[in-house]
């Protein structure tokens, strides 16, 4: 595994634990020589995850459309910035980067985006494996929703078992490399 698309939020949230999730996974990228492919954006935890793998000497590629200029900043410092012109532009750039995927805490953009990641993973478009950090069980309600999905025979267990939950940065990389390898 050389690369791990992160989909997190372009705001910072409430509570500072998702800061700190979000500088040790920038953190543990840059130590484990892993570049991090991210939005793009200057803002939220978005620039601190940027920032932190940065600073720790790591590799960030962002991946941004044209549109959002007027919304965010994009951030200056980053080892590449690909701007694109479509949403399905930029999703498709961020994942053929990419040889992971992890949804740290975020909102509708982080939902979408990791949803059609693992839509494009149920559906055979690739094989690589998706991660939910769910820091301070951030995640729960959307793993309920998935076993209720299970539950309900809406989804099957083998595709319910793409995704892959953890709680720190350290453990979920860990397990993605493993899936990584047996793939």
């Amino acid at each position: 595994m050389k690369s791990v698309c992160i989909f997190l939020g372009a705001n910072s949230g409430i509570n500072p634990v998702y800061t700190r999730a979000t500088i040790d996974m920038g953190r543990e990228l840059a130590q484990r020589n892993l570049t991090c492919i991210y939005g793009g954006s200057d803002t939220g935890l978005m620039k601190l995850l940027a920032d932190s793998v940065l600073d720790a000497g790591g590799r960030v590629i962002g991946v941004t459309v044209t549109a959002l200029k007027n919304r965010e900043i994009y951030h200056p410092g980053l080892t590449e910035l690909h701007v694109v012109a479509t949403m399905h532009e930029r999703k498709k750039l961020m994942a053929d980067l990419s040889d992971a995927f992890i949804a740290l805490p975020g909102g509708i953009g982080t939902f979408e985006e990791f949803f059609e990641i693992y839509t494009w993973a149920k559906l055979g478009f690739h094989s690589k494996p998706c991660g939910l950090l769910n820091i301070n069980n951030y995640y729960a309600a959307l793993d309920a929703l998935l076993d209720n999905a299970q539950k309900e025979g809406f989804l099957d267990p083998e595709d319910r078992n793409i995704v892959i939950k953890m709680d720190s940065p350290s453990q979920m990389l860990d397990l993605l490399m493993k899936r990584v390898k047996e793939i």
